[in-house]
């Protein structure tokens, strides 16, 4: 299967760093064709222009700034993201992802003034992710990246694809113990998928 991974850390000895390693050794050894698309190295700018939400509905094409990570969405069979929750939410570089690669066209068509999912190409998607905060605290707040990928991206892919989410909670707190655990759970998930 073609994977693209979409990971969104700047720090190169974080957990989510040893995690995202993890997810593409796991799912490469598995026999998976992986695209890894570290956007802080690949200094991806996650800022929609002006010029860009101006044409945002316009057909887009080769000449578009963004062509080459629409290619690669498009060209996958499955989605693994591997971020932190910063603030209840993704972090500024994978939201920016999102605004201006999930274009009309690409995850949804408009149909009689409708948004219409598009991304059918895409038959799973896994969330890997770490909150500094607990569960708790997560789930008090709504936890908007988790409905974000349970809820709404699930609608964008193909129907009926299985959706996943493996959060680490309290990293604020964790010990060895704790992060060895989540580690194990990620790389049976990724061996399996």
């Amino acid at each position: 299967m073609r994977i693209l991974v979409l990971y969104a850390h700047p720090v190169e000895t974080s957990f989510n760093a040893a995690l995202h390693r993890l997810i593409v050794e796991r799912l490469t050894a598995a026999g998976h064709s992986v695209d890894d698309c570290d956007l802080y190295a690949e200094d991806f700018d996650p800022r929609l222009t002006r010029a860009e939400r101006l044409a945002y509905h316009d057909p887009r094409g080769p000449q578009d700034a963004v062509d080459p990570y629409v290619r690669r969405l498009l060209d996958a069979e499955a989605l693994v993201l591997s971020f932190p929750v910063w603030n209840y939410g993704f972090p500024a570089i994978l939201k920016g992802f999102f605004d201006r690669v999930f274009l009309p066209g690409v995850s949804f068509r408009m149909v009689d003034g409708k948004a219409t999912p598009n991304l059918h190409n895409i038959r799973k998607v896994a969330a890997v992710t770490t909150y500094g905060g607990s569960w708790f605290r997560a789930v008090l707040m709504g936890n908007p990246p988790k409905k974000l990928v349970s809820r709404t991206l699930r609608l964008t892919v193909k129907p009926g694809a299985p959706v996943s989410y493996l959060a680490h909670y309290s990293m604020n707190l964790s010990t060895p113990a704790t992060r060895e655990k989540f580690t194990a759970k990620v790389a049976a998930k990724m061996d399996a998928f």
